[in-house]
């Protein structure tokens, strides 16, 4: 599956969360003096974005030296992709990503699995996979997503109060629908381009 800009930028942020991600923010940030917050949500958001490019320029080197192939990356991604979703859809106590341990976030939980977790990882070294010659283009991809998950996790406070819980709710269950038939099609994408390594065999 070929992916526009417009596409994969909307795959990459929907695979972020940022909305899904503002319970964790404020669970995080709840101890964090109020002038610390914007700039611990940066740096957090700047490790991520430092995470998810590593694995877009070196993740498919990786990939080849295990000997994992697109299609095993488009169908593993894609299974990720759903559990997330159904977590999303059915939310538990704990939240998508599990407990969130107390005081200054660093590294874990925000920047990674929050931002750049599993779903965000194996979606952009899919995308360079499929388009090596694009990978500006995906850089670029990578860093709207992170500016985008900033400003919404530092208006966390601000959204919760004004749109409120249920609201909240509403959005991250939609987002985890949409989520949902996104990787069904990248399941459906994967398993193509896999049968098509074996069709000029049987023909």
């Amino acid at each position: 599956m070929e992916y526009g800009f417009w596409g994969a930028l909307t795959l990459m942020v929907l695979m972020a969360d940022p909305l899904g991600n503002i319970p964790i923010a404020l669970a995080c940030l709840k101890n964090v003096p109020n002038e610390r917050k914007n700039i611990v949500l940066a740096r957090e958001c700047a490790i991520a974005m430092v995470m998810l490019l590593l694995a877009m320029f070196f993740g498919r080197g990786v990939l080849e030296a295990i000997g994992l192939s697109d299609a095993a990356l488009s169908i593993g991604g894609s299974v990720i992709v759903m559990l997330i979703a159904i977590r999303m859809v059915f939310p538990q106590a704990e939240g998508v990503f599990g407990e969130i341990p107390g005081g200054e976030p660093y590294i874990v939980p925000l920047a990674v699995p929050a931002i750049a977790g599993p779903s965000t990882l194996a979606t952009i070294m899919m995308l360079a996979a499929s388009g090596p010659e694009r990978m500006w283009e995906w850089a670029a991809i990578v860093a709207i997503t992170c500016v985008v998950s900033f400003f919404v996790l530092a208006s966390a406070e601000w959204m919760q109060r004004r749109l409120g819980e249920k609201v909240t709710l509403a959005i991250e269950r939609l987002t985890g629908l949409i989520l949902a038939m996104m990787a069904t099609q990248m399941f459906l994408s994967g398993l193509e381009s896999y049968i098509s390594r074996f069709m000029p065999a049987a023909g």
